[in-house]
């Protein structure tokens, strides 16, 4: 099989060509900073496509994040129950503000945050105020579940919704079931600006802080007025430009990235594999990431330090390291599942609560081999498939005979 002449890409930006209209807008009107009109309508868009009253655009999904926990009040020393498999992003930010992590492990029905061990989490740190739930890969997580245990315990819900625009629990978008939400329009995104993020909330008082806090903490006054620490967040007029030019493909987009999830999930049918799941019944992702997990029996062995891969290639076996290296061998583009935050060398003496309660209690800083830890599961059998929604049926197809393979 040949090689691919052009790269195919894991999830690169798809462009349209009304961006470069509202980019030569900003440009001509010389409105280039952090205010203009593409950024007043695409707050306004948003509100309308997901369901929310306020949106504040910022400049990435981060720092959506970020003012979203300072909203929290989370202090120094503070515990902030977060989910565990995810990017640093998601947990960077309650950092930024002092407080601690803990780690809650994640459930195979949808690779989201596992209520069970959420419970158990607040039983074990009943202080405990913020919870940080996100839905990975753009499946929405079991949001009845975690937002009835928060509700519980009275702890205000952040949700990172970073990759999820567009998904929807219930026929309700995410992004709109927590105190606090965020979205990103990073370059990979389902929608992008190049990058910059956006808070989203129903409260009025919220998104009225957060404005003010993203443009240095101005005052209402003549001269530069200062009583509160600020932030550089607020989102350029530029991106905002980029952004207006993609909302209206948002759904093609999510149809295109469905379509490819199915084409994997028929093609790769025959394989013992299974890919990464969702609630029918209840969500619909965007299937932003198309991912798949290697049942255990057909797992070669692989060996992960921190920064390197090693496998023994087996007949009728194979690993996610052996595959993403095949892939990157005809120019394209794979990547493994996010490496839990618990597994982090940042965060590895941090609490980490599973479903049978403290794991880090049993074994100070790894879990022993016969108890749960599924998201470590999830990271050493799977892997994200190149999912980019400018990729032909053929070279699909083309990959996943590639795939196929590997199993051979």
């Amino acid at each position: 099989m040949e090689k691919f002449e052009n790269k195919v890409w894991l999830s690169s930006p798809t462009m349209h060509g009304d961006e470069m209209k509202y980019i030569t807008q900003a440009y001509e009107t010389n409105w280039m900073s952090t205010v203009g009109e593409n950024i007043n309508e695409i707050e306004k868009l948003i509100c309308e496509k997901v369901g929310c009253q306020y949106a504040v655009a910022l400049a990435s999904g981060t720092s959506s994040l970020h003012l979203a926990v300072k909203l929290a009040h989370v202090k120094k020393g503070d515990k902030v129950f977060c989910s565990d498999m995810t990017f640093s992003a998601t947990v960077n930010p309650v950092v930024y503000e002092g407080g601690i992590p803990v780690f809650i492990d994640t459930e195979y029905e949808t690779w989201n945050m596992d209520p069970i061990a959420l419970e158990k989490a607040f039983e074990l740190y009943p202080e405990v105020k913020v919870v940080v739930l996100v839905h990975l890969y753009g499946t929405p997580g079991k949001i009845d579940e975690i937002k009835a245990i928060c509700d519980k315990y009275n702890a205000i819900l952040i949700e990172d919704a970073a990759e999820s625009l567009g998904a929807t629990y219930k026929g309700i978008q995410t992004g709109t079931f927590g105190n606090y939400n965020a979205i990103s329009f990073n370059g990979n995104k389902i929608i992008t600006g190049s990058s910059g993020g956006m808070f989203l909330t129903d409260d009025k008082e919220a998104a009225h802080k957060v404005r003010k806090w993203s443009t240095q903490s101005r005052e209402e006054a003549p001269w530069y007025q200062h009583e509160e620490v600020g932030y550089n967040y607020r989102m350029s007029n530029v991106i905002a430009s980029v952004v207006r030019g993609q909302i209206p493909y948002l759904k093609e987009h999510i149809l295109q990235k469905k379509a490819i999830y199915e084409r994997y999930k028929e093609g790769l049918k025959d394989l013992p594999i299974i890919m990464n799941p969702y609630d029918e019944e209840n969500s619909e992702p965007n299937f932003w990431l198309s991912c798949m997990m290697i049942n255990k029996e057909a797992m070669c062995q692989q060996v992960r330090s921190e920064t390197k891969a090693l496998y023994i290639d087996e007949k009728g076996k194979t690993c996610p390291s052996q595959i993403l290296e095949t892939l990157a061998s005809y120019n394209v583009e794979g990547r493994p599942i996010w490496k839990p935050m618990h597994m982090q060398p940042i965060f590895r003496m941090n609490p980490f609560v599973n479903k049978e309660g403290n794991a880090r209690a049993k074994t100070n800083a790894y879990i022993k081999e016969n108890s749960i830890d599924i998201g470590m599961d999830i990271f050493e059998r799977g892997l994200c498939l190149p999912s980019d929604n400018k990729m032909t049926k053929e070279e699909q197809e083309k990959i996943i005979e590639i795939i196929k393979e590997c199993f051979q």
